[in-house]
């Protein structure tokens, strides 16, 4: 049934409100509730702290109060499932960006997290040679980081001249921190021997790239992904470290969410008519030094 706009209440659930990727999402949001004059709709953010299970926590609270709708970013939906089904029981349409579609859910806003690895990944192994030593940082609680780091670990197969010096799993809940210590230690161990670092996303591509510059380590190749104004301003200095991101349309992300709570919660159309898939992806370009200029904001 279609709702009035000024009854709208959304429930904004952040996996961790900390990450630039999510703070993107919500201004791509909030420039489209502006420029469509949405000043009505009510959006209440509830932050899960890079936890799984606060994540499900908060949805189920969200699901309690009777929100119009539930709009979830970057989480690990895994520990979600009573939670989604409480939702679902109290008909209030879930939205995820970049969460993995679940059954609950009514789609999944997203890039192609293997085919990002897949250009990424292969450009760091050609930018040296095919040979030297790496750092492999991953991140297996969320969907995305964890296909990209499985990409990486298949497209290494194919270059046995690639040493990985260290892999590590990155803390969600304190990413830029525990990114910084590890490579502090890293830097303190291996010293020049690392050769390149391959991040799986942006922020903790450029603590690597403050932990190995306090060191005097400043010959190294690193890359992430995401595509963020810091990074891709990183990507273009000639002399940084950081040699390639990915550009994901997080904004754009936030601009569909909108489009989609309009036509199926305000209008009320048939979720088939306006959502083509349960999965639906975004491109998201390679960003290197030769094309960097192109994504500066």
């Amino acid at each position: 049934m279609a709702m009035p706009a000024n009854a709208l209440d959304i429930a904004w659930v952040h996996s961790n409100a900390a990450a630039q990727s999510e703070q993107r999402v919500k201004a791509g949001f909030d420039a489209w509730l502006k420029e469509t004059n949405k000043g009505d709709w009510k959006v209440n953010l509830l932050d899960s702290g890079g936890s799984g299970e606060q994540t499900a926590s908060n949805i189920q609270d969200a699901a309690s109060r009777g929100v119009g709708a539930i709009i979830i970013t970057m989480a690990d939906l895994r520990a979600s499932r009573a939670a989604l089904d409480a939702a679902r029981a109290a008909k209030i349409p879930v939205f995820a960006v970049d969460s993995g579609y679940v059954d609950g859910v009514v789609a999944d806003i997203t890039t192609n997290n293997w085919a990002m690895s897949a250009d990424v990944s292969p450009y760091l192994l050609d930018q040296l040679g095919g040979k030297g030593n790496i750092v492999f940082l991953r991140m297996a609680e969320h969907h995305g980081t964890r296909k990209r780091g499985d990409v990486m670990a298949q497209v290494l197969k194919e270059y046995p001249d690639v040493k990985v010096l260290a892999e590590h799993n990155i803390d969600y809940t304190a990413f830029f921190e525990d990114t910084s210590k590890t490579m502090e230690d890293y830097a303190a161990r291996f010293g020049k021997e690392i050769n390149a670092v391959w991040a799986p996303w942006d922020e903790p591509a450029q603590a690597a790239i403050n932990a190995l510059k306090a060191a005097g380590i400043t010959d190294v190749k690193v890359i992430g992904i995401d595509g963020h104004p810091q990074a891709v301003a990183e990507v273009c200095k000639p002399d940084s470290m950081m040699i390639a991101t990915v550009s994901q349309p997080f904004e754009g992300m936030g601009k569909m969410l909108g489009e989609w709570i309009e036509a199926i919660v305000v209008n009320g159309k048939p979720t088939e008519e306006v959502v083509p898939a349960k999965t639906v992806y975004m491109d998201a370009p390679l960003v290197t030094k030769r094309n960097c200029k192109d994504f500066l904001k």
